[in-house]
């Protein structure tokens, strides 16, 4: 990163550990990583598998570091941010990982001219794969911005985007990662009933997922191109293609984006 800041996590969860885990991967200081965490087998966990620093005390946390991460859960932010309120300064910078929640709702529990850069990243990064998105709000400057996507492009690609994107991606990506461990369940499925060895389809099953995603990263190809190469005149694929379309596959995952990104939106109260 541009700055060697310590950062802070509000919540020791699955993101916050992935997020430590980038950034020790590429040579952040763990003593510059303190994380906040109210279970103590969590506590342990971070402590020995990581050596930061780890603590249960939101407030010691927010006063020792000039960068906090949110990566609590939406429904309990209010209670966090009325805590720490009484400490924060127009010198610290938020970042919040939580949906639904506009940078907007988290400035107004705090005095002055707080700078909060909002963050949506999704369950991949814990293997560096992650897909981010990322907006700031009304104080964060272009520096802040670039400090965060240095810190999330440690755990995978960034794209910025306006807030007012946010829930289409949290739809999209946010959520994105549980339809694609449905889709791999469900061709793992049907490879067993067809004949199949479970450890053998569910292999094919992921290999096939990751080999294709990869196609359309490295030549950049439409997707749409990409499949017709597969779809020789009267052949297999295209027959299956024509049964995932007779049977709405791609109406339904268009569906779960736009329910998803409602869902968010009902969290963030808009």
């Amino acid at each position: 990163m541009t700055n060697v800041c310590k950062i802070g996590f509000i919540g020791g969860g699955n993101m916050a550990e992935a997020l430590i885990k980038g950034l020790l991967a590429g040579n952040y200081p763990a003593d510059k990583l303190v994380v906040s965490e109210p279970l103590e087998h969590r506590r342990k966990h971070l402590d020995e598998v990581f050596g930061v620093t780890v603590m249960a005390d939101n407030l010691q946390l927010v006063g020792s570091c000039e960068i906090v991460v949110l990566a609590i859960k939406p429904q309990i932010v209010d209670e966090v941010l009325i805590e720490i309120a009484s400490i924060w300064n127009d010198h610290k910078l938020m970042v919040s990982i939580l949906a639904g929640v506009t940078c907007t709702s988290i400035e107004r529990q705090f005095a002055g001219s707080p700078r909060v850069v909002r963050v949506m990243p999704n369950t991949p990064a814990l293997v560096g794969e992650a897909a981010s998105t990322i907006c700031r709000g009304t104080h964060a400057t272009n520096e802040d911005l670039q400090i965060v996507r240095e810190l999330f492009e440690s755990v995978g690609m960034v794209q910025l985007i306006d807030e007012r994107q946010m829930d289409a991606a949290t739809g999209l990506s946010g959520s994105g990662p549980a339809y694609i461990y449905t889709v791999i369940e469900a061709l793992a499925d049907g490879g067993v009933r067809e004949g199949l060895r479970r450890e053998v389809a569910h292999a094919l099953a992921v290999q096939t997922v990751v080999g294709a995603a990869l196609m359309v990263r490295e030549t950049k190809e439409h997707p749409a191109i990409l499949r017709d190469q597969v779809c020789s005149p009267g052949g297999t694929a295209i027959t299956g293609v024509s049964t995932l379309e007779k049977n709405g596959l791609r109406t339904t995952l268009m569906e779960a984006v736009s329910a998803s990104a409602a869902r968010s939106r009902e969290l963030g109260g808009n």
